[in-house]
């Protein structure tokens, strides 16, 4: 069985204000290079094989920073890549809460679309597809796979068997680890969410 560790990103100076979605240059501070650090300390007992990650750069710094002391390096995966915001990107939460869409985001989140952008299910869809391959892929082990909140969550609620308009009840802090089971011809199942500490 596939164990796929779901590692949310560690936070950046904008990260709680400001949506930034796929933008370039939005980089780990200290803060964000030090709570990483802390991620891949209690990790360096879990023998990973692999660590894949989103192309975005935040989670990109993230999974090198997890790879380092393995002496693995990084394999980018665009399938679990950041939600597109389209023209959401870049907008302070505080502009967002005032739009018409943010209702449909919060409350029914399976018919939204982001201007210019890609919807909650596209985005469950791709995530989902790429989790398979990593699973189909490894076989039996653990890897790593850095992402970012609404992916993981939308990854998870898809495993639970959840509708989609439920995962936002789902929390996912930054550097967090959610343990995801994957075997074909078995139900998959979610060992941990929103880990933060020992015990994965």
């Amino acid at each position: 069985m596939a164990r796929l560790l779901l590692i949310r990103h560690a936070p950046t100076p904008e990260t709680g204000s400001k949506l930034t979605g796929r933008l370039p240059g939005v980089w780990l501070d200290e803060e964000g290079k030090a709570a990483a650090q802390r991620t891949a300390s209690y990790l360096r007992g879990v023998n990973i094989k692999t660590v894949y990650t989103s192309p975005v750069e935040r989670a990109l710094e993230t999974a090198q920073i997890v790879a380092q002391d393995r002496g693995l390096n990084p394999v980018e995966e665009p399938g679990v890549s950041e939600v597109d915001f389209g023209t959401w990107a870049g907008r302070s939460f505080g502009q967002l809460r005032r739009t018409k869409l943010w209702a449909t985001v919060q409350s029914v989140p399976s018919q939204a679309r982001f201007p210019e952008g890609e919807s909650f299910l596209e985005a469950q869809h791709r995530a989902v597809e790429a989790c398979n391959r990593i699973a189909a892929r490894t076989g039996k082990g653990t890897v790593a796979v850095v992402s970012h909140s609404d992916v993981i969550k939308l990854v998870v609620s898809h495993y639970l068997g959840q509708p989609l308009d439920l995962f936002q009840r789902i929390n996912i802090s930054t550097a967090s680890v959610t343990t995801l089971h994957l075997r074909q011809g078995t139900p998959p199942f979610i060992g941990v969410v929103n880990g933060t500490g020992e015990g994965l």
